[in-house]
């Protein structure tokens, strides 16, 4: 798919992944849109760069979305690749009494539901362009779970499965559906996490990558290795992402 002259909408735009990425779209001649629930957070994150505009949205807020949408179909009509990037995550063992529903709760919401409520109501936008694309992105979490962060793995599972069951549905359309599996990026939410993180422009560049030469699945640094050991020995994996000996 062709990497220039797109139209981009980016959820959680306002740093991290989504911020580098709305940065590499707009270096390769795309015009880009970020949303966020901090318009200044949006302001700031814009301000150094061309063809970068914001809209203040809470995805969790279907009011928000359909304002949202209404915005993109009055000023960006040509708008025709959906990145959906906005992200929760808790970092807790479940062998504690850590309030793991009402965490639970909120990752759902902000991973899976609200990028499936969005993706629904574009769908139907992108299916009138001759090039589209929606690119979600999950985690190395969604192949094998991990016991720091139980819930956000259930959650970025769920969002994999839909994933790949919206491309299948959306095969015979011009919609291409490509699903990004960072392994831990050095985002704010992870900062607190003492292992080994990436930066987000390798993100960035690597979905850039995967979007140019129709690569679907976008898997990146460690996550590739843990896919195939995965498919060698589902367990295999399992223990040695959780430390298991």
């Amino acid at each position: 798919m062709k990497t220039t002259n797109n139209t981009v909408l980016i959820t959680g735009g306002g740093s991290g992944i989504g911020l580098e990425t709305a940065r590499k779209f707009a270096a390769h001649g795309n015009k880009v849109v970020i949303t966020g629930r901090n318009i200044e957070k949006l302001n700031a994150a814009a301000s150094g760069l061309d063809n970068v505009s914001v809209f203040q949205c809470d995805v969790t807020v279907e009011s928000d979305l359909d304002a949202l949408v209404e915005h993109l179909e009055l000023n960006f009509p040509e708008l025709n690749i959906l990145i959906n990037n906005a992200g929760n995550a808790y970092n807790y063992s479940l062998a504690e009494n850590s309030n793991a529903y009402d965490g639970a709760k909120k990752e759902i919401e902000v991973n899976y539901l609200a990028p499936l409520r969005l993706t629904e109501k574009l769908t139907p936008f992108l299916k009138t362009k001759e090039h589209a694309a929606v690119i979600n992105i999950t985690s190395v979490v969604a192949i094998i779970p991990w016991a720091v962060m139980p819930t956000y793995s259930a959650s970025k599972a769920a969002s994999q499965a839909y994933t790949r069951l919206l491309r299948l549905s959306l095969a015979k359309s011009p919609v291409k559906v490509f699903e990004v599996l960072p392994p831990l990026t050095d985002t704010e939410f992870a900062k607190n996490i003492p292992v080994n993180k990436i930066h987000p422009s390798v993100i960035a560049d690597a979905i850039i990558e995967g979007l140019s030469s129709d690569r679907y699945d976008i898997r990146i640094g460690f996550s590739e290795h843990f896919f195939n050991l995965n498919k060698e020995s589902s367990e295999k994996a399992f223990n040695a992402f959780n430390g298991v000996a």
